[in-house]
């Protein structure tokens, strides 16, 4: 059950959000148990932000996740992110940053995981 939420300050036309999605999608088996079939993604684009002190291409990444994950998983997953969006957006690595958000409780379908 992860979500993960890309917000940048980059036009994305809905194509580019696409493939966005979907790299995504391969790019949270890094972490044990996620797929593609439980992934939620909220992409945005063209927001006001600011990095270092410039409007130059940048781009905030949130991920939450449903239960734990390995620092090693972490560290796949993000190198995973930052390349997504340099190779998508032409955002350099490093400026992006991805957050994690660990929770034990996910309600879905009417119910608590």
């Amino acid at each position: 059950m992860p979500f993960i939420k890309v917000n940048t300050n980059a036009e994305i036309t809905s194509d580019k959000a696409e493939k966005i999605k979907s790299a995504l999608g391969l790019a949270i088996t890094a972490i044990p148990g996620k797929s593609e079939g439980w992934l939620m993604t909220e992409i945005e684009g063209g927001k006001s932000l600011y990095f270092k002190g410039t409007d130059d291409p940048a781009a905030m990444v949130e991920v939450s996740i449903y239960g734990k994950a390995s620092e090693n998983a972490l560290g796949v997953l993000t190198s995973n992110i930052t390349g997504i969006m340099l190779d998508e957006l032409g955002i350099s690595t490093d400026r992006v940053y991805v957050s994690y958000m660990f929770t034990d409780h996910w309600g879905w379908n009417g119910s608590n995981f």
